[in-house]
Formats: structure tokens, sequence, C-alpha cells
């Protein structure tokens, strides 16, 4: 029993010598570091790197050139504006080039001959102010001493002025802005000169330009772009040239109006009128009128109330009499769509936006009208504004009804009326024998026979 309990569980690890050893458990495999990167993913970060340093760079460069991109968009209006003399001067035999040139050295000299009668009628202007202004301020003091028992002197108040601190602030910081206003106005001179020499180039090679676009796209988009460049030339030009003329006929009515009231700064107030009332749409007329009700309200109160029924008279003459025969075949837009096209054409654009909203969405509507099917309108009164005579309610059952108790009260005869309710139903009851004549409308002395009988 002992060498049984030597070959328990101590004895059975025990090996024989000469024999190797057994072999233990299979050892656990090498744990694996981490998985293989996909072949495609480096190629893609790389990518995404790429579009987005594309497009960082394709925002800044946008933001550089904002100012050289809307200078390209003004020319190009321009040049669509005066498309059609050019053209015009091209098909008599004169190159295009030339006839370019001749055009805008005629708009130069229109608008440097503007532009020096309005400086000049300016300068006349403030020079008479200058030279009235101490019987105005006399007038203003006198006023205010004779209502509110005051001793107040031009004097004094002129020497207040000048040794006020705010007056010196304000010729200092005038003196320091010199170099401003000099840096602003060769800025705007230069991009006046870009504006004229990209339209003069989009003018005189229009036939290039466009034969260079169409020759990347296929036939059937060749003759959509064409289509949409007339469009624009039309639209354009139709639009500048109505405006023009509506411009010059507004301000010689309303210079007429402020002569005839003998109001100061006619001429200056009248080209205001003018070019303010037609290139701001809609309320242009009573913006522009504002001033000269205010410079009318200085020589007298009803004179301001004349210049404003007059606005608004002519406002009315201009919409419905004037701007149809103008606009009808170049710019036919609805009011509101015009308003709302310059509200958003300020809001990107800003004033230039505001000059080029409404021939843009006159070019587009005119455009997108060639793609949209239209039908014939019923007649139903609805679309003109009044309720439908049909219906099961409302004024058309109405009707229907009222017609329904005629047709009844003329089916009635004549007899029922004086007869009793016996008779009324014998009378009935005879007229629907045969014989008894009820097709037809019986007289007087037929009906009382067929009833006896």
């Amino acid at each position: 029993m002992a060498a049984t309990d030597e070959t328990g569980p101590a004895g059975q690890n025990t090996t024989v010598p000469g024999t190797p050893p057994p072999a233990g458990p299979p050892a656990d495999p090498a744990p694996r570091t981490g998985a293989r990167m996909p072949r495609w993913l480096p190629r893609a970060m790389v990518l995404a790197l790429a579009l987005i340093a594309v497009f960082q760079l394709g925002s800044w460069a946008f933001h550089q050139l904002t100012g050289l991109l809307i200078n390209v968009l003004i020319a190009f209006f321009l040049a669509l504006a005066v498309e059609p003399a050019v053209s015009w001067m091209a098909a008599r035999g004169v190159r295009r080039g030339f006839g370019t040139f001749l055009v805008f050295v005629g708009v130069l000299v229109v608008g440097a001959g503007f532009v020096t009668l309005l400086g000049s009628m300016l300068a006349e202007q403030i020079i008479k102010i200058v030279e009235d202004f101490p019987q105005y301020l006399d007038s203003v003091i006198n006023w205010i001493n004779n209502h509110f028992h005051t001793e107040l002197r031009r004097v004094d108040i002129q020497e207040n002025l000048l040794r006020s601190d705010w007056l010196r602030n304000y010729v200092q910081n005038s003196a320091t802005g010199v170099l401003d206003v000099s840096a602003q106005v060769l800025g705007g001179l230069f991009r006046l000169l870009t504006v004229a020499l990209f339209s003069f180039y989009f003018a005189a090679d229009g036939p290039r330009l466009r034969r260079a676009i169409c020759s990347v796209l296929p036939p059937a988009r060749q003759a959509e772009v064409l289509r949409a460049w007339e469009i624009a030339v039309n639209k354009t030009g139709g639009y500048l040239y109505s405006r023009g003329l509506m411009a010059l006929i507004s301000g010689l009515a309303h210079y007429v109006l402020l002569e005839f009231l003998d109001v100061p700064y006619a001429p200056v107030l009248a080209v205001w009128v003018g070019l303010v009332s037609q290139f701001i749409p809609t309320i242009g007329t009573y913006l522009a009128g504002a001033l000269p009700m205010l410079i009318a309200f200085t020589v007298a109160p009803w004179y301001a109330v004349w210049v404003l029924v007059f606005v608004v008279v002519y406002q009315q003459f201009e919409n419905y009499v004037l701007q149809p025969k103008l606009t009808a075949r170049t710019v036919d837009i609805h009011p509101a769509v015009a308003f709302g096209s310059v509200i958003a054409g300020t809001a990107l654009l800003g004033a230039v936006g505001a000059l080029i909203a409404i021939p843009a969405v006159a070019t587009l509507q005119a455009f997108l009208g060639a793609y949209v099917k239209r039908y014939d309108v019923t007649d139903d009164p609805r679309v003109l504004g009044h309720r439908g005579s049909g219906g099961s309610g409302g004024s058309g059952g109405a009707g229907a009804f009222g017609r329904r108790v005629r047709g009844l009260w003329a089916q009635r005869r004549p007899e029922d009326d004086a007869a009793g309710p016996s008779e009324a139903g014998a009378g009935a009851a005879g007229a629907g024998a045969p014989g008894s004549g009820a097709a037809g409308a019986p007289g007087p002395g037929e009906g009382g026979t067929a009833g006896a009988s």
C-alpha cells in the first residue's frame, strides 16, 4: 500500500531517465501590433488636403479680385448698352473698332458737358448761398429774439463758432485727411479707366468674343448663348435709353414748375429729380421730390404743398401714360419685381447692383420665358377678380336659387291667382288633360272656359 501511495499524483510527474520530457501546452501566438493601413487611404487624405488648399486659394483670390470682377461686370453691361449703336454703325460700313471709338467719344463729350454744366450750376448756387448766408442768419436770429425774447447777435455767434474746439478739430482732421481724399480720387480715376478699357474691348471685339465662347460649346448650346446675348443687348440698351429719355422729360417738367414757383436752385433740383426718379424705380420720384419740397418750404409753406401735388400727379402720368409707351418693348417687368431686384442688387453689389439689377432681371425673365409653356386662360370671372356665378355656395348659389324661383313663378297660370284652392286644383287637372291647350300659353278668356269645363 505504501508503494501504491508513492505512485500518486506526485509520482506521475517523474520521468524515466533517457526519455524526452513531455511537451507542454501550446504557447499563445505573438500578439499583432496593428492592422495594415488600406492602400487608398493615403491618396484620399492627400486628395482631401489638396481640395481644401485649392478651395482656400480660390476663396482668397476671389476676395482679392472682387473689385476687378465688379469692374468687369460694369464694363460688360456698358458694352451691352452701346452694342446697338456700334452694330448700327458697323452695318453701314464703319469698322467696328472705329465705331466703338466714336460712340465712346460721344458718351465722353456728353458726360463731360453734363458734369461741367452741373458743376457750374452748383458753384453758382454755392457762391450764392455763401453770399446770402449772413442775411439768412440775421433773419433766423431776429425770429429767435422776437419769439423767445433773447438778445443774440450775429457777431457773437460768429466769434464763438470760430473759437470753438469743434471747428479746430474739424480743420485738423480735414488737413490730415487730404492724402486719403487724394488716394480715393486717384483710385476712382483708375477704376473708371479700367471700366472704360474693358467695355471698349467688349464692344469692339463682341463678335470675336461670342465666337470664342461658342467654339467650346455644342451647336444647341451655341444657339442658346447667342439668343441670351441678343436678349441682354436689347434689354440693357433699351433700359438705359428709355430711362435717360424719361429722366430728361421729368427734369424738364419739374424745372418748369420750380421756375414758375420761383424756387431757388431750380436747375440743380431739376437734374436731381430727373436722375434719382428714373434710376431708382417705383419710389424714386418721391425720394427725389423730397429735396425740392424742402427748398420750396423755405420760400413759402404752400409751395411745398404744390410741389408735392405735382410730384404725385406726374408719377401717375409717368406710370400709366409715359412709361408703358417707352418701355413696352424694352423692359417690361412688374414694378414690385423691379423694386425687389433693386433691393437685392444693392445688398449684393451696392450702387452698381442697383443700376444693373433691372436689366439683368429683365434679361433673365425674357430668356426663361421661352422655356415656360403657357395655356389659354379660362373665362371664369374669378380670373378678373370677380366672384364666380356658379357653385354651391356664396353669391353663385344665391344666383342659381333666384333663377329657379323666377322659372317656377313664370310657369304659374294667371287664373290660379284669382281662383280658390279647389278651383286652382281643378284648373291644374284640366290643364293636364289632353287637348286642353296646356301646351301653349292660354289667354284670359280661354283659361276661364277651360277651367269651367
